[in-house]
Formats: structure tokens, sequence, C-alpha cells
């Protein structure tokens, strides 16, 4: 027997367990309307429509601070994703349906934009992994924002470190993002032909496409760019630029006989097509590929790159493309969604954000997110547990992560190669006193290991300060801007004029950007009223339905009165 509710209250948090599988009664408009006229909604069953209430009737109350944040927290594949979809859905029918100054049309029209927004941001920024069929690879932030009479009027997207390496380089059994998946399975004949991506082709970074997920929707992505002002020329050139991406993987070198000259691209790499679809001279793109440029003094001087430095440098391409192409999406997405200030007062806030990770091997990127993750959990406990911080406070300082940072920061602004045992010596010397972080002086490959609230992770130094510099050769970006794709020259000349090449300690690294764009996180959400939601994922293996134990453990409807479910939530945060 199975009870299909998968809702409770643990003290102050909500509890939602993924399923696994469509529960088509859950989410109707229906049981949105019997939440929203509940004169005391609390005293219905526990549900994600509880928590999305109780902050809009907050912002109705005008209760300081009026402004609200919505958490969705948990680890990949525990719905993290549905749920800030089901919040988003709500809001969009409970603030628009009463409305009394605007025109039902318009109303309408807000509505649709604003939820249009999540299949193209899910497209361009989500994948199939190991773990998870949908799994955000970046983080978000949506302020939903309202009029005085609590309408909703607009919207703005705020979004945390794209995975972009994903794109040229995907684990064993996972897919690169959904947007390639999409078009290669449901393009038409003529867009196959003008994408050069005849039926049956294989894309050496297009792994497992086999594999269909209901995500591979191509045309309710077109759609919601329809919807959302992205004409049919500027569709047709996002595309374009993703196939020429797509073709880039396919692209291979090997070594001359001669070190002094270039690598040559083997005879099939030749006709791929990248250059045609990224609209830049074949020669010129290949010579950016094969050759490096050195500055010795005031002159250039041009150097073969071996044929690792050649893949490296497709990589790079491909990479910096993709992500500058998501950063013009979400720009072009806040344009049309996102209210006139004179016009809008207050906002609820939804955060997915990326759970915890620790994989085999952690780098960078997973320090960055674990850094996230600490900061929203010290919010938790200030929050919520201030008499239980004294006795039980989070195992990890942020000034650990912070001294890591700056260190890192400083490698990555020295202009020298970076070696991972050096920089292993210098890290120990400077958090020597920290309990929570050890060294393994034995180990073959150089790593620190951080114990986190959740848990140890070991990071790799290998490549750490090069992930961190990001360097993008300035002959790459010199050719992108001088393409004939509107859009990709637009993106790559509007970077070079918002950031110029600059030197010494102004320079932009990825860790100094999300720590800037995070700091920035943490002060909106300590200036607003939070309400957190723990998604729990039941079992590793995506197993449709729970045990009856499970069930009744984390799907109770009444409120919780046992203290060892609350413990063990909050087990669960720290």
């Amino acid at each position: 027997m199975l009870v299909k509710v998968f809702y409770t209250h643990a003290g102050c948090t909500l509890v939602a367990l993924n399923p696994f599988q469509p529960i088509p009664d859950l989410y109707t408009l229906d049981v949105m309307k019997e939440y929203h006229g509940a004169p005391q909604p609390q005293e219905f069953k526990p549900h994600i429509f509880i928590v999305a209430e109780e902050a809009y009737r907050n912002v109705q109350g005008q209760l300081e601070p009026v402004n609200q944040s919505l958490v969705v927290s948990g680890e990949s594949g525990a719905g993290k994703t549905w749920t800030s979809r089901c919040l988003m859905k709500y809001y969009a029918t409970v603030a628009a349906s009463s409305s009394v100054v605007k025109s039902q049309d318009t109303v309408e029209r807000i509505e649709r934009r604003v939820l249009d927004s999540n299949p193209i941001m899910e497209a361009f920024g989500n994948a199939c992994t190991l773990r998870n069929n949908n799994s955000s690879r970046f983080g978000k932030y949506i302020q939903l924002q309202l009029d005085r009479c609590q309408l909703l009027v607009g919207a703005s997207v705020q979004t945390y470190l794209l995975e972009k390496s994903r794109v040229a380089c995907q684990l064993a059994n996972e897919r690169n993002f959904h947007i390639f998946y999409q078009m290669m399975k449901m393009a038409t004949d003529e867009q196959r032909k003008e994408w050069k991506m005849p039926p049956g082709q294989c894309f050496v970074w297009l792994p497992n496409s086999e594999k269909t997920v209901e995500e591979d929707c191509f045309h309710e992505t077109v759609e919601a760019m329809v919807h959302l002002g992205i004409n049919t020329e500027r569709q047709r050139q996002i595309f374009r630029i993703l196939a020429g991406i797509l073709q880039l993987g396919n692209v291979n070198f090997y070594s001359s006989t001669d070190e002094s000259q270039p690598c040559n691209l083997d005879e099939q790499s030749k006709g791929i097509g990248s250059d045609l679809l990224l609209c830049v001279p074949a020669e010129e793109l290949q010579m950016c590929l094969r050759v490096r440029m050195l500055k010795a003094g005031k002159q250039s001087v041009l150097k073969p790159c071996s044929q690792a430095e050649c893949s490296m440098r497709r990589d790079c391409l491909a990479k910096v493309i993709y992500a500058q192409l998501f950063d013009w999406l979400v720009t072009f997405i806040n344009n049309s969604i996102c209210a006139d200030k004179s016009t809008w007062c207050n906002f609820i806030g939804v955060l997915d954000v990326y759970g915890f990770e620790c994989f085999q091997i952690n780098n960078l990127e997973q320090l960055c997110i674990n850094y996230a993750n600490e900061k929203l959990q010290q919010h938790f406990v200030s929050h919520y547990l201030r008499a239980q911080q004294v006795r039980r406070p989070s195992t990890l300082h942020a000034e650990m992560l912070t001294t890591l940072h700056l260190r890192v920061l400083q490698e990555s602004r020295l202009n020298r190669v970076s070696d991972a045992k050096t920089l292993r010596v210098r890290l120990e010397k400077e958090l020597c006193d920290n309990a929570n972080i050890s060294w393994d002086k034995f180990s073959k490959e150089p790593h620190f290991t951080v114990a986190h609230y959740a848990g140890k992770v070991h990071y790799q130094i290998q490549g750490m300060v090069e992930k961190n510099k990001d360097p993008v050769p300035p002959e790459l970006s010199s050719l992108l801007q001088k393409s004939d794709n509107p859009l990709l020259h637009q993106i790559f000349t509007d970077k070079e004029t918002e950031n110029p090449t600059t030197k010494g300690l102004s320079k932009v690294t990825v860790v100094s950007k999300f720590k800037n764009s995070l700091e920035s996180l943490m002060k909106i959400l300590h200036t607003t009223t939070p309400h957190y939601t723990r998604c729990i994922k039941p079992n590793p293996d995506c197993f449709n339905g729970c045990s009856l134990t499970t069930v009744r453990l984390s799907c109770s409807w009444r409120p919780v009165a046992s203290w060892r479910l609350f413990i063990s939530v909050l087990l669960a945060f720290q």
C-alpha cells in the first residue's frame, strides 16, 4: 500500500518527497484556489502551496520585512526544479486572477511570459545526469515583482555559475545540455540541412543521444522563444551558433612531423563546416585553433600549439560561445519580463540552487557550489536555530573558504605557471590552524580535504588556478567579433566593450565573479522573510513510488509532533 501524499511540516520547514511519478491531482487550478481561498491554509494537508500562500499573505499584510524569499534546497534529483516551477505557476495564477487594474489580456501576457522563461532556461541550462534527468547545471534566483495591489507585473532572473564545461566534456552515461538533443531529435529536414546535421550523424559532444527524456521537446522551447519576443531570424542565428558548437566537437588534430609547423586537421574535420555555421573565415578559424600568439615586448610572436593545446583551444572556444549565449538569453529574458521599477513595490523571490556536491573528482566548480551551500546553511541556522547554534555550530567557518578563495585568486593573478604541489604548500601554510581542512602529503595527486557541514569532500588542486583564470585567447575573441552572424558579433563586441582587457588586480576571475554574485544574493536574503522547502530524494534509483515506511515518515498531513523527525530534517540540512 502506498500513501500518495508527499509533503509534511518539520518545524519551520516544509519537507517535499519526490514521488518520481506524475501526481495529476496535486497541482491543479482547483487545488491552488482551495489553498488561496482558505481562511487558515495551515490547517490543510501540508503542501508547497501553503508555503507559497504564506509568503503571499505576508506581502499582502505588509509585515516587515515585506519582501519574501522561498529557498528550495535538496540534492540533485530531489525535485527542486519541479518545486520552483510549481511556485512560479502558483503566483502567476493567484497574483493575476483577481486583476482589477489591468486588462485580462495584459495579465495573461505577463503570466505567460514569466512562465515561458522556464522552458528556455531549462533547455539551455539543464542536462540529464546520472542522478537526475533534468538537473539544473546553474543556480537561479527569480524575483516575482508585485504592484501595490499584490498583482504580478513582472519578474527578473539572476543566474549563478553555469557549468559551461559540460559543453565540451560529459561524464560517462551523462548528456550535454537539453537544447542540443532537442535540435537533433526534432529538427525539420530544412533545419537539418541548414545546421549540417543529417539524420544518423554522430557528434562527439552529444553522448547518449539514444536516451529520450521528457525535456527533449524542441517545439516547447521555440514556442516559449516566440512568446518572449525572440523573432524567427534571431532564433535562426541562435540555432546556427549551437550547431556550430556541436560541429566543433568533431574537429580533430594530429601532430605535424615538423614541430615548427602547426598541427594538421584530419580530412574529415576540414569539411565539417563549423566555420560556415559560426560565420567566420575557415582559414582564420583553423589558424586560431592551431597557433597561439605570444607577446614579446611590443612584438607578437606566433607559436604552433601541441595537439593537446589545439584541443584545449577548441574546447575553450565552444565553452566561451555557449556561456556568452546563455548570458545573452538571460539578459533578453529579463528585458522581456522585468517590470519598470515604478510599477512594482515588493517581490517574492524563488531560489533554486544546486545542492551540495561530492564526486570522485572535485574541482573549482564543486568548491564554489559547496561554498554557496555553506552560506545558505549559515543563513538557515542564524534565522531559525539561534538557540541551537551555540551548541551545534556549523562545522565549517566561512573564513576558511574565504582564505581559500583569496589564495586561489592571488595565484590566478600572478603571471606564472601554476604548480599544484607548490600551491598545496602555500595553502597548507596559511590554513594550518584550521581543524576543518586536512592534507594528505603522500597522495600522488595534490589535494585538500574540507570537513563541510554535509560531510568531507576531497578537492583536486591540479588545474584549479587555470579554471579560475578561465583564460580566453585574445585571438579567439577577435575572431568571434568578426563573425557575420549578427548575434555572435553583437555578443562578443558588447563583451569587449563591457570588459576591456585589464591587468593586475582588476582582472575578473571565476571565483571573484561568483563570490560577488553570492554576496549580493545573501544581502537580498537577509532583507527578506525566508521560507525553506527541503526536497528529499527517497532512493538513488529514481524508483517510481516509495516504500510505506518512507512515505509514512515524510507524508503525515498533521503538523509534526515528534522532535525525532524534526531533528532528522535538521541533520539533512546540517
